[in-house]
């Protein structure tokens, strides 16, 4: 009898939906509008039920007349004594349930790939209703699809079984241990330290007026800092000798897995004693400290792949801090009485759920970080995170090694650069689960999103255009912008665009829970306290620009600025003498217009002599190069030009005619000779219109000359156009000490360099 009972009672739990559930747990009866009505009319009955058992409390009914226990009665009494086998399939139940949503869901954006349990719960639980439009993260720009309704409800709306919680959420794998110095680590993590400072008004409105204070500091390995901050406290400090894990408060996954994720960059004795390299230390303490940072040394060949490895280390050390509180928080507010405490104490949200933004310029790029996170969260542990969509990513992402030719030879730097898969259009939502990774989630239903930067611009669009969207923009507390330098050959204006909508207030609430926004989210304030990692292969005056100008972290900026000693122009291998020709210019608004009359008046007069035919104008801005082609147009000059707009029959005709010397001119761009690097046959005279970009461009560009040595070495000439305004340049290619001589003397300068045959 006792077997067949709980089977009966079994049976009727399980024919219940998760709402009956819920209220019949609540209130001790089902809602009216589930009543079974029988044929008899009998009286109501009201079945209170106590926290520690599920039989009446009045002992006066006990002793009262026995009543028939009825089917529904039996159905009370099961809810706290079902086996623990019962339950657990009773959650299976329940998620299947969800999950059928969720694929439904995940089909919608081309996915179709299992869910798990976990991710489920997660999702719901890391953040409030998340949006009534979803942007699908489709690279090829499809349109916005929205997410079917019921996908995300507030976790405290639906069933939860306290005992077997942690077997379905992030608690387990996130949250700290109950110790008695909880408190005291807490207060010692700079994630908290950062996210609970509370900035007050008056330091609001002084930061617009605040002269920037700044501190100068050497360390070992990243060498001269600038430390600087527009609030009034400008904290400065030195790297340790040692570095332990713990006093650097990872999540638990990351102790174990970031050491064999890094080995690949340890060797030797260093292996065992330091799981970072000492490069890696230094720049991981700085982003640690939620500084912003600006490191201008970045390069492909050298030590790109470290700097990734730290970046994404930090990344998902942010956002498992980040979802560990807030399910942490929805853990205390489920185990709270209705109305008992105080909403501010659960304020651990933005205004929408991305918190990180990594701007990478091709897709290689984001194959890359994906991969690093998904190692970070594996580790050597036998069971395999669960990753959404990962073959669709791999095919879009990814590359084919037989596409590209293989007798095309260029430098080292360039194929180190443009490996892989180079689109640049594309981005992706990515949320962060328990034990999994979901990829290509709706951007407001992710944590993460990678893009590049017209992958962004044309979702975030223009003024006047219908279809745009930047609210996802809103509450991104990390910003990374890669390879800096890439997106100066790529489009400028798009990495300007998105700065300005970086951190704006959201148009649309998108299903927030505005009780568990932080304050300063609501005020606007979320600027001050994001944190931006900006990583560069050079020292530019725009990218320069961009982190003074946008970066106002409260917590300061640390900018990296060495001076190099040696310029570029040491790597020049021919026989060459340069001419350093200085212009003066009023400002730098007026730069422009004062090169090109100063090129148009006193130097293109002496290489319009049929002697001084050969001449290649190398010009870094596209803008420049237009101005002069259609002079040379007007003039009637016998020239040429290539750009990067130029097709590849165009490209082999002008190399053609320049080489056989039937064009005397040949208007070259320095975007085309970053993404071709062709070698230039037939130069006996160069004009830098304007210093290039890229330090080692003038040593290849000038390198060139021997490629066609015909004994006409002493005609070979050079000459370089330079102001006051580009001491950065300027310095990176002559040598910072003879840069601050040209500078000081208003004179032209002429060099000679012997070389090397």
């Amino acid at each position: 009898m006792g077997k067949r009972g709980s089977r009966s009672q079994s049976q009727l739990l399980n024919t219940l939906t998760k709402k009956q559930k819920k209220h019949l747990r609540d209130f001790g009866e089902e809602h009216p509008f589930y009543d079974r009505v029988s044929r008899k009319e009998a009286k109501p009955r009201i079945c209170q039920l106590s926290e520690s058992s599920d039989t009446s409390d009045s002992e006066s009914e006990s002793e009262s007349e026995p009543e028939q226990v009825s089917g529904y009665h039996k159905l009370l009494a099961t809810l706290k004594n079902v086996s623990e086998e019962e339950e657990e399939d009773e959650e299976e139940e329940e998620e299947e349930e969800d999950s059928i949503i969720d694929d439904a869901e995940m089909n919608d954006e081309g996915g179709g790939s299992d869910f798990s349990v976990e991710e489920e719960m997660a999702a719901e639980s890391t953040q409030s209703p998340d949006t009534d439009v979803a942007l699908s993260a489709d690279p090829e720009g499809k349109e916005d699809e929205e997410a079917p309704p019921g996908t995300s409800k507030a976790s405290s709306d639906e069933f939860t079984d306290a005992k077997h919680e942690s077997l379905f959420s992030l608690e387990t794998n996130f949250l700290e241990e109950e110790s008695g110095d909880k408190s005291s680590k807490a207060s010692q993590d700079p994630f908290l330290q950062h996210v609970n400072k509370e900035l007050k008004e008056k330091e609001i409105q002084a930061v617009a007026t605040n002269p920037k204070t700044t501190h100068e500091l050497k360390w070992p390995i990243l060498g001269q800092l600038v430390f600087s901050s527009k609030f009034q406290k400008l904290e400065t400090f030195k790297p340790p000798k040692d570095i332990d894990l713990k006093s650097l408060h990872l999540q638990k996954p990351l102790e174990s897995t970031w050491t064999k994720t890094n080995s690949q960059f340890l060797s030797g004795p260093q292996k065992s004693s330091s799981p970072f390299t000492p490069f890696q230390k230094e720049l991981f303490l700085i982003m640690n400290s939620y500084r912003d940072l600006f490191y201008p040394e970045r390069t492909s060949l050298k030590n790109g792949e470290e700097i990734r490895h730290v970046y994404c280390l930090h990344v998902i050390n942010h956002v498992l801090k980040a979802n560990a509180q807030v399910l942490g928080n929805n853990s205390k507010r489920r185990s709270q009485k209705f109305g008992v405490g105080d909403d501010d104490d659960f304020r651990d949200q933005g205004l929408t759920r991305p918190k990180v933004l990594i701007v990478v310029p091709f897709r290689e790029a984001a194959l890359r970080v994906v991969q690093l996170f998904i190692s970070l969260l594996e580790g050597d542990s036998k069971k395999k995170i669960i990753v959404s969509n990962k073959k669709r990513f791999q095919g879009e992402y990814g590359s084919d090694p037989e596409e590209r030719p293989p007798n095309l030879k260029r430098p080292e730097d360039y194929e180190a650069v443009f490996v892989g898969n180079i689109d640049d259009h594309f981005r992706i939502g990515v949320a962060i689960l328990q034990r999994s990774i979901r990829l290509y989630a709706p951007f407001y239903s992710s944590d993460i999103l990678i893009a590049s930067p017209l992958g962004l611009r044309t979702i975030i669009g223009g003024e006047g255009e219908k279809k745009r969207d930047f609210d996802f923009l809103s509450s991104i507390e990390l910003l990374i912008i890669d390879q800096a330098d890439i997106y100066l050959m790529q489009n400028w204006e798009h990495v300007l665009h998105l700065m300005n909508h970086m951190n704006l207030l959201p148009l649309d609430s998108h299903g927030v829970d505005f009780s568990r926004v932080r304050m300063w989210s609501l005020n606007n304030w979320s600027k001050y306290y994001r944190q931006t990692l900006l990583f560069g292969a050079l020292q530019d005056a725009q990218i320069n620009s961009v982190f003074n100008k946008y970066c106002v972290n409260m917590q300061g900026q640390v900018a990296v600025r060495n001076v190099p000693m040696t310029g570029s122009i040491s790597h020049v291998l021919v026989q060459l003498p340069h001419v350093f020709q200085r212009m003066e210019a009023e400002n730098l608004a007026s730069v422009i217009d004062a090169r090109f009359n100063f090129f148009v008046n006193k130097i293109l007069p002496q290489y319009r002599d049929a002697v001084m035919s050969h001449t290649l104008i190398y010009i870094p801005s596209y803008f420049d190069f237009v101005r002069l082609r259609n002079y040379f147009k007007k003039e009637e000059l016998n020239f040429t030009h290539i750009c990067e707009y130029t097709q590849k029959a165009g490209v082999s005709r002008a190399r053609h005619f320049f080489l056989q010397g039937e064009k005397q001119f040949l208007l070259f761009t320095e975007r085309f000779h970053f993404y071709k690097r062709y070698t230039i046959k037939g130069i006996r005279n160069l004009i830098f219109y304007e210093l290039p970009t890229y330090p080692h461009f003038y040593s290849e560009i000038c390198n060139m000359l021997r490629a066609t040595n015909r004994g006409e070495e002493a005609t070979w000439t050079c000459t370089v156009l330079y102001s006051k305004y580009d001491a950065q340049k300027l310095a990176a290619v002559v040598g910072v000490e003879r840069a601050a001589q040209m500078l000081q003397s208003k004179k032209n300068v002429h060099l000679f360099i012997t070389g090397e045959k």
